[in-house]
């Protein structure tokens, strides 16, 4: 129900017209005073509620400041009805659940009833025999003061006498009485007698800690958090002083609701010399004053001032609960020139990303929903049929495999497979990204400034087939992997580098999620792994394993500004911190596409790309094989990581397994004197103890260079 003090109701207009009232008072008190001592005083800035909060308390409707006599929910016919059809329902809920456990309340009342039955004895029988003067007649024995004991004794005798008789009256009551009332009174007195004497009992004689009705209703309980506990908190954290001059905590803003309802947010001023560093390092203690969990509070800086920030107070751990399937379910186009749906943010307001212009780098420790949320992305930008995908996937696993039904170019893994060596997939898409990025750059200078006007590329510009510059989306899970495959890696990660650096503005957009974001090896390829990962406007960092890796993720001075993703806790799958994004930086729960949702949305992709006419690449059937062999890069390329080398019948059955187009009838014999012919030499490989004929890594890879070099 919202009452006319409700947050639907309330009148910021007439809030702010009381408080500017107050302010002007206070400043013609102020003039006046100046004016009668002849000195200047500053008067404090008004407290205005601000935009986007609910005060605690606002004030009532009602200029005069009165509440209505009839509350709201029963003031209209409209409203007694609403209430009364709100009570039915909740009373008959709890009589449909109490009715169901009636038989086992009986038996556990009938139980703690016979055990009340003998604690209430054993009380009458302590009243009566006043145990409770025993310690003062021990303490007159202990004094040596016969006097005193015996006049305890006889009191004790004649109080004794009278509480047994009282007892004694009791009994005889109770004997009596019992048997006469169940032949006299009526049944439905006698299941009330005995209900209430059982309820009696049972009360005495349950533990304090066990209940024997259970509520069928449990109301969530938080801590209401005030100006006096949100005092007590910080100056328990050392970050002021009560009594202190100059060190004392203030508040830059009315305390207040947040529009969600799910928690209260107030400015926090810190004593001059106390910085928004130091409040950040005190959350944990601020959290312990507020006798709230950490993951409850949340400070943001405030621009305006470094001792200054925002303290927002979660009634319960926002982050515990996910934020929901995907809205992309719907199976509507997209528009890539719009945000992306992401998820929640602490505050349950929606988060979107902008794809547009930016590349987004994704990191996280194993299994914290990294690849989910670069595939909710990805999944966003299928749905535009005038989007041109490639998606390359070095960690092979399943999740992006139903992406070859949209993706011009994909490749997942780097096991050899029947389109080709992953690797080489990858090497070639990136050289053709690179080549259009160059090529768009200089077809869109040469453009007329009233279909290009700031030289960049447009929404219209994308969607005109005559211009064939459509918008392109390059999503990599696990890229680290593309930095570690030896002599080809050199050429990937110049190219990534390049591409990272300049495709954006080309209309082409990166989403990269690495599990390892702090770097490979050494020498060039590290040196731009670096800048590659450094090279990313937007950040998303899931729980990693401590603050310096939430920093390669999220950016170099992350953690001093509060923002360290290895305090979000192991249970918090799909929960990050959004860097880059927007103004504000925030907690995000990204939203659930499993991997019957991303099927579902990029079968209902390839049907809108089918209809616009765009489905291109892999995913219309193109042939995209190397038009030559490269009989020296397929052999070393089959020969699996770990491996010395790989005797000529081994090598042999793998090609014909991998590369069938190419390889299908090749033998032993003849592949030996094809890479013989390239100055490998054959020599002996042992395999299971058993020594065969065939090549060593060493020497293909000694050969692959030698043609480089020529």
């Amino acid at each position: 129900m919202n009452t006319p003090n409700g947050p639907e109701n309330f009148d910021w207009t007439a809030a702010e017209a009381d408080v500017a009232e107050v302010v002007d008072l206070n400043a013609e008190r102020t003039r006046r005073t100046a004016e009668a001592s002849g000195t200047h005083f500053e008067h404090t800035l008004d407290e205005a509620p601000q935009r986007g909060g609910q005060l605690v308390d606002p004030p009532a409707a009602d200029p005069s400041g009165r509440r209505p006599i009839v509350p709201a929910n029963w003031s209209t016919w409209p409203n007694i009805r609403h209430s009364l059809a709100q009570g039915a329902q909740l009373t008959g809920y709890r009589a449909g659940f109490h009715a169901v456990r009636a038989p086992w309340y009986a038996a556990q009342a009938s139980f703690w009833a016979s055990v009340g039955a003998f604690r209430l004895i054993g009380r009458q029988l302590k009243w009566w025999w006043v145990s409770e003067q025993y310690g003062l007649r021990q303490a007159a024995a202990d004094a040596n003061d016969p006097a005193m004991w015996l006049k305890l004794h006889r009191e004790v005798k004649a109080t004794r006498m009278w509480r047994g008789i009282v007892l004694a009256a009791e009994a005889v009551t109770v004997c009596f009485g019992a048997p006469v009332l169940y032949a006299v009174a009526p049944m439905w007195a006698l299941v009330l007698t005995t209900a209430l004497l059982v309820a009696f009992l049972a009360h005495l004689g349950r533990p304090q800690d066990r209940r024997i009705i259970t509520p069928a209703t449990v109301s969530g309980r938080f801590r209401r958090v005030n100006p006096d506990i949100i005092l007590r908190a910080y100056y328990a954290a050392g970050l002021g002083h009560p009594d202190k001059p100059h060190q004392q905590i203030g508040f830059g803003s009315t305390m207040a609701r947040d529009t969600s309802g799910t928690g209260s947010q107030v400015s926090i001023d810190l004593p001059y010399g106390k910085t928004f560093d130091d409040a950040v390092k005190a959350r944990g203690a601020i959290a312990s004053g507020l006798d709230v969990a950490v993951s409850q509070v949340f400070i943001t800086r405030d621009p305006s001032s470094h001792r200054r920030h925002t303290l927002w107070v979660a009634d319960r751990d926002p982050l515990a609960q996910g934020a929901g399937r995907t809205p992309l379910l719907r199976c509507k186009a997209t528009d890539i020139w719009q945000p992306a749906p992401f998820g929640l943010d602490e505050r349950g307001n929606k988060v979107a990303v902008d794809l547009m212009w930016n590349s987004i780098l994704i990191g996280a420790q194993p299994r914290q929903g990294k690849t989910f949320a670069a595939r909710a992305l990805a999944l966003y930008a299928a749905l535009d049929p005038y989007v041109k995908l490639t998606v390359l996937d070095g960690g092979g696993k399943p999740d992006w495999r139903k992406f070859a039904l949209v993706a011009d170019r994909c490749a997942f893994g780097l096991a050899m497979t029947r389109d080709g060596d992953p690797a080489e997939i990858v090497l070639e898409a990136l050289r053709e990204i690179k080549a259009d990025v160059q090529d768009r750059y200089e077809r869109l200078s040469k453009l007329p400034v009233d279909v290009c006007p700031e030289g960049k590329l447009t929404r219209e510009i994308a969607r005109d087939p005559k211009y064939k510059m459509p918008v392109r989306a390059v999503f990599l899970d696990e890229f680290q992997e593309y930095f570690d495959l030896g002599d080809i890696s050199k050429e990937i990660a110049s190219l990534l580098v390049y591409l990272v650096k300049v495709a954006p503005a080309a209309g082409v957009m990166f989403v990269d999620a690495t599990q390892r974001p702090s770097g490979v090896g050494g020498g060039q390829v590290a040196t731009q792994f670096i800048s590659f990962r450094d090279n990313h406007q937007v950040r998303f960092s899931l729980r990693t394993g401590s603050w310096n890796v939430s920093d390669l993720v999220l950016g170099a001075g992350a953690n001093s500004e509060g923002y360290d993703s290895s305090t979000l806790l192991p249970s918090y799958k799909g929960v990050g911190i959004l860097r880059g994004a927007s103004d504000a930086t925030p907690t995000v729960r990204t939203y659930l596409a499993d991997a019957d949702d991303a099927e579902k949305i990029l079968i209902a992709a390839r049907k809108m790309r089918e209809q616009a006419g765009t489905l291109s690449g892999m995913a219309a059937g193109e042939d995209i094989a190397r038009e030559h062999r490269d009989v020296l890069a397929d052999v070393r390329a089959v020969i699996e990581r770990g491996e010395t080398g790989a005797q000529w019948e081994e090598i042999a059955a793998r090609l014909a397994e991998r590369l069938p187009e190419a390889y299908a009838d090749v033998t032993a014999e003849s592949i030996s004197a094809q890479i013989r012919a390239h100055g490998v030499r054959s020599v002996d490989v042992k395999r299971s103890g058993k020594a065969l004929k065939g090549a060593k890594a060493d020497d293909i890879d000694a050969a692959i260079a030698r043609r480089k070099a020529a």
